[in-house]
């Protein structure tokens, strides 16, 4: 029963920052993986189906805000399917371990170029408001 009560904790709070555009799954994996017991590769599953109906709805309202060009959302959609098809066969066959490394070793990497994007935008910042 604990198990289940965790495993909905953990599904709540990935869901409500994958909503936010927290990017849930940096979140929901480690949630399912650590906390939860999940093994890797089902907590990517997870991960990959949540998003589906999360980037539906955003899609959404893109669309109703006028956000979208429609010409050229293609040319990011096929080959970002193709890409997701191909990296799930892949991933498939890694072992577990590995591919906890990988996905944490992408999770540093991603917090340390957020980091340093954040400290060009202020540095930028500064410059303008000193000129």
């Amino acid at each position: 029963m604990w198990q289940i009560i965790k495993l909905i904790i953990a599904g709540l709070f990935g869901g409500i920052l994958g909503g936010m555009g927290m990017g849930g799954g940096t979140l929901l994996i480690p949630l399912l993986t650590v906390f939860c017991k999940v093994p890797q590769h089902a907590a990517q599953a997870v991960n990959l189906i949540s998003f589906i109906p999360m980037a539906g709805i955003a899609l959404l309202i893109h669309f109703k805000k006028k956000l979208v060009d429609v010409k050229g959302v293609l040319w990011i959609i096929i080959p970002s399917c193709a890409a997701a098809v191909g990296a799930a066969f892949l991933a498939k066959g890694v072992q577990a371990d590995l591919l906890k490394k990988l996905f944490g070793g992408f999770i540093i990497v991603l917090g340390v170029y957020q980091i340093v994007c954040e400290i060009v935008l202020k540095i930028k910042e500064k410059k303008k408001r000193n000129e």
